[in-house]
């Protein structure tokens, strides 16, 4: 059984190009860098000097986090009285990140029973749900601290501590209206909060709150004549969890992510990212924030996807490097395995859109998908996909249960897609069983029965939100790049200048370029050689999955969205076009 609320002749209209405009036009900042990259942070909303700091000196404080007194005594009180200490993890890598940061960080502060759980997304779902606080209940915690999850576990929450339980809610999803009846929630997202920085992942979440439990011991002279330890070890999982959730890169993460960043070049890390790095053949000391997000992330993402979270756990969590090599391998094969199924489910979605009728010519704003044979761990990456290709926002769903399903949405910039079900909620409370999420991604599910109605207010919902202004598919471009500044150096200079990221991007610029040669590789992906337009340079570009790439071959000249990258092979780097977007001149 397949469906789909989509008219077919949409999607796939020629994007617009468009330069982003500078916020500043002071021409005294950032003016001892490359002028390129001095026009990109320019036009990424930098107005300070003190902007490019990436060291921890200015990092926000923890005492602005409502909720972290209270938090802190009641760990601090676990660490000091021995007391047995459970984490409740998410099953995606923000939470198998946040588990570890959670495992390692009490140890170092000197906790002696500490171990976790992380639910089955097949079995339990998502969040402390009374299922997996049963689970958790057989290891007999005191403390039962919930990371990248808990903001909407009521019932669990309330189960959790009608046996006997302690409950610390650390989590950066967006509250819901009810909030659990927690001892203590941390939340940089609760109404009233006054931590600057909002954007960080679960991750940054319970980092911030070992630091404050630090702070409360080393006052207490807990650590008596000794240092107190040094969290900051543990800042390369804390940027890996950041740039694998996708957050917002303000300035705070990208604090956080530089740091950690550079604890992997100089090979501090855990044997785990070291493994996944090997395994994905990315040589650590060049080792950049896409490197985490497009290498890393899905292998570790994988094991939640297809098996058990506790495995991408156990990668991070071992100071063994051979098992962490043996947990890489399994990692890298559920990853593969993850692949094949994403293309097939792909496949049949362009089906079920290409079968839908045409004959509707109203408007569609909300693309809704379904397919009973589709895989659960896999349907946020295909609502991901589908979102790309026809810039609407979509939901892909899988068979739950008898007469449930599960629905995982991605959503367009300037559509928070959890307002969105919020909407849904409030003018229809029986059609959502449960929802969360944030701006760009959410889950939900629902009676099947439902799913009709569901897409009919999804669709009204998401075309109030736009203003029924229809949304354009649009590169916003960094400008051009003088033809004799296409080179290795600006590449290496840009590649070091971020880190880049969800609301920080990566600079991307525009081109003519004549095309020299142009050839199909791994038969998805077209290789060119390109020449620049005034001193006739060769240059290389790779554009990966056009949606044609037979009909990029013999073009003559053409203008190119791209990025400026380095290709490193065998010990040596040259400059390389990634291109984003490409059209014939």
């Amino acid at each position: 059984m397949s469906q789909s609320r989509l008219d077919s002749s949409q999607g796939g209209a020629k994007p617009v190009i468009k330069r982003r405009e500078a916020i500043s036009s002071d021409v005294s900042l950032f003016s001892n860098i490359h002028p390129v990259l001095r026009t990109v942070y320019l036009n990424r909303g930098l107005s300070s000097d003190d902007q490019l700091d990436r060291t921890l000196k200015k990092l926000p404080s923890y005492q602005s986090l409502s909720g972290i007194t209270r938090a802190v005594d009641l760990i601090k009180q676990a660490i000091i009285n021995n007391k047995k200490i459970v984490i409740v993890a998410d099953f995606d890598a923000d939470g198998a990140t946040s588990c570890t940061v959670a495992m390692r960080g009490l140890r170092l502060l000197g906790a002696q029973q500490v171990d976790f759980v992380v639910p089955d997304r097949f079995k339990f779902g998502y969040g402390l749900t009374p299922e997996i606080v049963d689970v958790a209940l057989a290891l007999k915690p005191e403390l039962i601290i919930t990371v990248d999850n808990g903001i909407s576990s009521v019932e669990g929450v309330s189960y959790a501590r009608s046996n006997g339980c302690q409950v610390v809610v650390t989590d950066h999803h967006l509250p819901p209206k009810v909030l659990p009846e927690a001892d203590a929630i941390v939340n940089p997202q609760l109404i009233g909060d006054q931590f600057p920085s909002k954007a960080l992942a679960g991750v940054g979440v319970i980092f911030y709150v070992l630091l404050a439990v630090r702070a409360s011991l080393q006052k207490d002279g807990y650590f008596n004549q000794q240092a107190a330890p040094n969290l900051a070890n543990l800042l390369d999982i804390v940027a890996l969890g950041t740039v694998a959730d996708v957050v917002p890169m303000d300035e705070t993460n990208r604090k956080l992510v530089h740091q950690g960043l550079l604890r992997i070049q100089n090979n501090k890390c855990v044997p785990g990212i070291q493994a996944l790095l090997r395994i994905a053949k990315r040589e650590p000391e060049r080792v950049v924030a896409s490197d985490l997000g497009f290498s890393i992330g899905p292998r570790l993402n994988a094991a939640g996807r297809l098996d058990d979270m506790s495995l991408g756990i156990q990668c991070l969590l071992t100071d063994d490097e051979q098992e962490a090599n043996r947990i890489a391998e399994q990692l890298d094969a559920l990853n593969i395995e993850r692949r094949a199924i994403e293309d097939d489910m792909k496949l049949d979605a362009f089906k079920i859109l290409s079968s839908f009728k045409t004959d509707n010519t109203s408007q569609q704003w909300g693309v809704c998908l379904y397919d009973e044979y589709w895989h659960q761990g896999v349907i946020g990456i295909l609502a991901s996909r589908i979102k790309e290709k026809l810039n609407r926002p979509v939901i892909a769903f899988a068979k739950a249960g008898d007469n449930e399903i599960k629905g995982s949405a991605r959503s367009i910039p300037g559509l928070h897609i959890r307002d969105v079900l919020d909407d849904i909620a409030s003018r229809q409370p029986q059609l959502l069983k449960k929802f969360g999420g944030h701006a760009m991604a959410a889950g939900m599910s629902l009676a099947l029965d439902d799913f009709d109605l569901f897409c009919e207010e999804f669709d009204q919902a998401v075309k109030i939100r736009l203003d029924s202004v229809e949304p354009e598919n649009v590169f916003l471009v960094d400008g051009e790049i003088a033809d004799a500044d296409i080179n290795l150096n600006l590449a290496e200079i840009l590649r070091q200048g971020g880190p880049w990221g969800q609301n920080f991007p990566e600079p991307i610029f525009e081109g003519v370029f004549n095309v020299k040669n142009a050839r199909i590789v791994g038969q998805k992906h077209v290789k060119l050689e390109l020449e620049t337009q005034s001193n006739k340079r060769k240059i290389e570009a790779i554009y990966f999955n056009p949606d044609n790439p037979d009909g990029l071959i013999g073009l003559a000249t053409v203008r190119l969205v791209y990025q400026l990258d380095v290709n490193h092979y065998m010990g040596r780097s040259r400059v390389q076009l990634m291109v984003r977007y490409l059209e014939p001149v």
